[in-house]
């Protein structure tokens, strides 16, 4: 179960969106690429981010390049889950790999601030302030495990391969 506090954005927020292009050289240096996350589209979206804040979005996030550093830098922002009405499918498993969950629900019932409880097993959005359940999508049980250790890099170091063991 988690727990957050959810900063909202609209529709169709790319990979641009959340660090754009003239940013690339930075790469090498994501403590510093993260500072300026969606810095275009909310020049104070950093000074907002709380640790463990879920960022919440409408249709199409994630979609244009798939530039790896995009979910990592997010993460490394404080946020703790992503909550989407739709997402790329190349973003989606960047963040898995990296250990942000990220999950489809009905956004348009929670606003900025919502206090909000996610159940990942369950497929479970419960915003605390209005007093709203939402279904979500579940995790998959492989990737569950891998966000449980951290993400892949994690998941391969502990176990060696892609198998989950006793399964």
């Amino acid at each position: 179960m988690l727990r957050g506090r959810a900063l909202k954005l609209g529709d169709h927020i790319s990979t641009d969106a959340i660090i754009p292009s003239r940013l690339a050289d930075l790469r090498g240096n994501l403590p510093e690429l993260a500072k300026h996350i969606f810095e275009d589209l909310d020049p104070d979206f950093l000074k907002k981010v709380k640790p463990g804040d879920f960022l919440v979005a409408g249709r199409n996030f994630g979609l244009g390049s798939s530039r790896e550093y995009a979910p990592r830098v997010i993460k490394m922002s404080g946020i703790s889950l992503i909550l989407v009405k739709s997402v790329a499918r190349i973003f989606f498993r960047n963040a898995i790999n990296i250990g942000l969950p990220v999950l489809r629900c009905d956004t348009d019932r929670i606003k900025t601030g919502d206090d909000l409880e996610v159940d990942l097993e369950l497929g479970r959005v419960r915003n605390l302030t209005t007093e709203v359940e939402l279904s979500s999508t579940r995790i998959p049980p492989f990737m569950a495990k891998v966000l449980e250790e951290g993400g892949l890099l994690s998941y391969i170091n502990k176990y060696g391969d892609f198998q989950i063991k006793g399964e």
